[in-house]
């Protein structure tokens, strides 16, 4: 009877090698599948967008730049009706509206309030 233990051994040594090969060679593929795809976009992205000329940039305003606008504002009235109202239905497009209040004295908390967790009030008492 032959010895054939290192024959077997080699066959399974040859079966890992051809995976690895085929792991190494699938890697190969998906880098320049990757690589591919970043070329094609950057040709893509120079061709498409050109950066605006001087002409085409913001200009600021001639009264100046717009500066911020602090008011007191408040939600607008829901409309009566005795049907059913959709948010296509309202001003807006179904977003809430708000108009300047009357009253443009700013809400304060309560002395002594927090206003929020953690603030270092001491809260209600």
């Amino acid at each position: 009877m032959m010895n054939t233990g290192w024959m077997e051994s080699a066959d399974l040594a040859a079966g890992r090698g051809a995976l690895g090969i085929g792991l190494v060679v699938a890697g190969v593929a998906v880098l320049a599948l990757l690589i591919g795809m970043f070329v094609l976009g950057s040709r893509k992205v120079r061709n498409d967008s050109r950066r605006p000329r001087p002409e085409e940039q913001p200009r600021v305003p001639d009264g100046g730049p717009v500066r911020e606008v602090q008011e007191v504002r408040e939600p607008d009235e829901m409309p009566r009706s005795d049907e059913r109202l959709l948010p296509h239905d309202l001003t807006g497009h179904g977003n809430a509206g708000t108009r300047t209040s009357a009253s443009q004295d700013r809400p304060r908390w309560n002395e002594g309030g927090g206003g929020s967790f953690g603030s270092g009030g001491p809260g209600r008492t």
